[in-house]
């Protein structure tokens, strides 16, 4: 038995003695930074800034963290923690005094980069460790326009407008940077600011040109819809823009506007990851190893089409979220922003020195989140994103590499807290062994102290400031795989500040399960620990998979389950086998429990929704650059009698189940039953009580199911419906009135209620309220108008909210399933099953009135399976005349 969602306080004493140790390294480090600080216009510092960080340090001894009151836990590391505040306070503090504010230092774009002022084109670059520096491009020939360095290292040039007042770099024309290197190489590099950045069509092997973007006025995009308020429920469509289509090819951001953007609306979901965004010159890092970060992927099209794309999100109310890399940089030198080191020490380069620069295993750059400059260029970035593309937040990744010194490589799935990939996520910045070589087992002090790195820590917390004060409605999103505390609290708590995790842990332990373990063994204490494993006072991002599944050497849920019948049986004209009867059934039990049990948002990726058949391999050598396996099929899903287009019906019911019921945000979780032996799970979540069976086999009649509050309770949602691929066992007219326990309390709740649990089910029940009793009672006249004459009877209807499930009449309120008796023994209504046979021929272009006569009044047919059997049966004839 588990319960989550309550609050746990403590009074903490305050310890008010100023540690020397942690001034001198408060001034130490002032020291260090004052005389290694590199400011493009910056003002210049003095012994002020030590008197300051002096007065600092004191005044953090003397004024508690609110972190330690949230989790007391935290006091026993308050050490590293106030030294990492203070750390932060004082970056913080040097940047206002020289800038302003955050806010400003994140404009690095309008000074840095190709800007337009005063009839003058002016491009400025840092780069301290060239020699010498020019400008070159289709402008000029390729010829140089040299540069002028400053003492800060920024180089720059500016270039009038010509005699007619055109710019003298013309729209979408190439541009570099030629660079001599202090060991007088020379090399051309693509702009580290620049926004568009392409590569020649048909050359293979072809390196990246920086593009000038700067479009006429008739040719930019014109904002028309506002940006969303914050979802009140964030369930997130992962998505990647170039496999979105059928077709084998790279999509368009256009394309995805226009066929994908529906699909999801549609579907339910409130807000829209997308995935391969910024520049990335391979395309099957999956837009990890990001080139270019301030330019957009232009496989996909221009900068106006991807704002044409957020806008029309924007019109259909779905927030949009852009998976930013700010972990590592693709060590790719010609064509991205590694090309700016040439072999200068880091206190004039983007990335540190030696070892620590560099990420083995995924073979990028580290980035020097200390220094000045890159302090600016990546928060400028995330304001660029913010500004100029509409976007409502962010998903970080990488952020595990960022907080470890060993990037997470090397960690033990089996004993890391909320584990999936080694060395994947924010964590990667947290430490300074990103990960690697090393287990976390959910013990704080390996989370504080040498390890931890400080300056991506801090740089994480002004990222989160700057965001969240230019549009208080930003989510971000952390993908950390160590479980880092304080991670999701505000930083003015003293946390990191972002809004959500993601809960790497739970596809890492389905596939586990799925790989190893057969589902009549799955230890039902195990599945609710790794569920609902983790912090209540930090909200979780749950999700049963993701693209890491997808990939080409993994399997998705749907292919561990249904394995070589997705390929041949997904179809409902052909007879149902306990393999795909066990897919669907798990299928959708899987996605339910962990959207339920998981945490306080969802996420799905594109195509998973709908068991999406094929893995994702994109194009290279190995496959000799085929696309056949980069695409989304969504011709599968579109075609009713597929099974796919059930489970797609399936998700879409979750999501509006949670939309009418908001249990998704809900701080109310309780995991009141935990069943071996009969492999049941019960749970309550917002106002809903879930009842799972997952035993293979046996049905459970009359299991009393323990309920919050006394009254009537009903099914608002069940795997079994007919039109989810299930087989209609469970009864929507069943009442299950509660009954007072026994011996005053049954499983903690004070009163119980009894249901039917029919075998790899899940079932949601709710309290009836006034207004489910009007809902009702208003669908009830509806129906009685619409079926003339069927509505007496069960079986009407079951047809009735059959047909309302068609595009053209949306339903609008819960179906039924069977014939209403409530007793729990599969047999319903017989005329059901013939009603439905009836409808199903129609459907297809068939008249309804000729149906088998017998099957259209319910004689002739074996009840031995209750209402599913009845139907099987009806199906099993119709098409065997075919």
């Amino acid at each position: 038995m588990r319960s989550l969602g309550k609050q746990c306080r403590a009074n903490q004493v305050q310890h008010n003695v100023p540690s020397a140790a942690r001034i001198g390294a408060a001034v130490g480090r002032s020291c260090f930074q004052t005389r290694n600080r590199l400011a493009g216009s910056g003002s210049r510092h003095h012994a002020s800034t030590i008197l300051r960080a002096v007065a600092e340090a004191v005044q953090g001894e003397s004024k508690e963290l609110a972190l330690y009151s949230v989790d007391p836990q935290l006091a026993d590391h308050r050490e590293h923690l106030d030294y990492r505040w203070n750390h932060y306070k004082w970056v913080k503090g040097n940047i206002e005094q020289a800038v302003g504010s955050l806010d400003d230092f994140a404009k690095g774009f309008e000074s840095l980069g190709f800007v337009r002022k005063d009839g003058k084109t002016i491009y400025r670059e840092w780069a301290p460790g060239a020699k010498a520096a020019a400008l070159i491009g289709d402008f000029n020939n390729w010829e140089c326009a040299w540069m002028q360095k400053d003492e800060w290292g920024v180089w720059s040039v500016e270039l009038p407008d010509g005699p007619d007042g055109s710019p003298a770099i013309p729209h979408n024309s190439r541009v570099k940077i030629r660079m001599q290197a202090h060991g007088d190489w020379w090399c051309d590099r693509v702009p580290a600011w620049i926004k568009y950045a392409t590569v020649p069509e048909g050359e293979m092997g072809a390196k990246y040109n920086g593009v000038y973007w700067d479009p006429p006025r008739g040719e930019k995009h014109l904002w028309r819809n506002r940006r969303p308020k914050r979802p009140s429920s964030l369930k997130i469509y992962e998505a990647h823009v170039g496999m979105s289509g059928e077709d084998e090819a790279v999509s368009t951001y256009a394309q995805f506007r226009d066929e994908v953007l529906p699909r999801i609306k549609k579907q339910g979901y409130t807000a829209i990851q997308l995935m391969a965004i910024q520049e990335h010159a391979y395309y099957a890092s999956f837009g990890y190893h990001v080139t270019n970060p301030f330019a957009i992927s232009s496989r996909s099209g221009t900068p106006e089409d991807l704002k044409s794309l957020i806008d029309a999100a924007h019109g259909m109310g779905l927030v949009v979220l852009l998976d930013v890399v700010h972990s590592h940089i693709s060590s790719n030198a010609d064509d991205g922003l590694a090309g700016f080191d040439m072999g200068q020490g880091q206190e004039a380069n983007y990335f540190r020195s030696g070892e620590a620069g560099y990420h083995k295993q995924w073979d990028s750059r580290i980035l020097n989140y200390g220094h000045w400059e890159v302090q600016r260029y990546l928060l400028s970035n995330l304001r660029y994103w913010l500004d100029e593309f509409q976007f409502d937040g962010f998903r970080f990744g990488g952020v595990y590499s960022m907080m470890y010194h060993d990037h997470g490589i090397g960690i033990d799935p089996a004993r890391a807290y909320q584990a999936n990939n080694m060395f994947d996520g924010v964590t990667s910045m947290l430490y300074h062994h990103h990960g690697i070589d090393t287990a976390f087992s959910g013990h704080y002090h390996e989370y504080f102290g040498p390890q931890a790195d400080v300056e991506a820590c801090v740089y994480l917390m002004m990222a989160n400031e700057v965001i969240h004060k230019l549009h208080p409605d930003a989510i971000t999103i952390a993908e950390d795989v160590s479980g880092m505390p304080t991670l999701c609290r505000p930083v003015s708590e003293g946390g990191l500040g972002f809004d959500y995790r993601l809960n790497m842990a739970i596809p890492d332990t389905w596939i586990r399960l799925l790989k190893h373990v057969r589902d009549e063994d799955w230890e039902m204490m195990d599945l609710v620990n790794a569920l609902c494993n983790r912090r209540y006072t930090e909200k979780t991002v749950a999700y049963a998979e993701s693209h890491d599944q997808a990939l080409v050497g993994d399997k998705t849920i749907a292919m561990w389950l249904f394995d070589a019948e997705m390929y041949t049986n997904m179809s409902t004209l052909n007879e149902s086998t306990p393999v795909t009867e066990r897919g669907m059934a798990l299928h959708k039990m899987i996605r339910m429990v962990t959207m339920a049990l998981g945490g306080e948002a969802w996420l799905n990726f594109m195509g998973n929704e709908f068991g999406h058949p094929e893995w994702l391999d994109f194009p290279r050598e190995g496959n000799e650059w085929s696309h056949k396996h980069c695409r989304r099929q969504w011709s599968l899903v579109d075609t009713d009698h597929m099974r796919y287009h059930q489970l797609n019906e399936w998700d879409r019911a979750m999501m509006e189940l949670d939309e009418k019921t908001g249990f998704l945000s809900s701080s109310t979780q309780w995991v009141t039953a935990i069943d071996q032996e009969r492999q049941v799970l019960v749970a309550e979540r917002g106002p809903l009580v879930f009842v799972w069976n997952w035993h293979p086999s046996e049905d459970y009649e009359g299991l009393k199911v323990a309920a919050p509050e006394p009254g009537k309770y009903k099914v608002v949602m069940d795997s079994d419906a007919w039109h989810v691929g299930g087989q209609g066992r469970v009864h929507w007219d069943g009442e299950h009135f509660t009954q007072p326990a026994e011996d005053g309390k049954f499983n903690e709740r004070d009163q119980y209620f009894q249901v039917f649990a029919p075998s790899r089910t899940v079932v949601a029940y709710m309290k009836e309220t006034e207004d489910m009793r009007q809902q009702q009672q208003q669908q009830q006249q509806s129906q009685s108008q619409s079926q003339d004459n069927a509505a007496a009877s069960s079986g009407g209807r079951f047809s009735a909210y059959i047909q309302s499930r068609t595009p053209a009449a949306p339903a609008e309120g819960p179906y039924r399933n069977g014939s209403g008796s409530g007793n729990g023994n599969g047999n319903g209504s017989s005329s059901e099953g013939g009603r439905f046979a009836a409808y199903y021929k129609s459907r297809e272009g068939g008249n309804s009135s000729s149906s088998n006569g017998a099957a259209d009044n319910g004689a002739g047919y074996s009840s031995s399976g209750g209402d599913g059997g009845r139907f099987a049966d009806i199906i099993k004839q119709r098409y065997s005349k075919r």
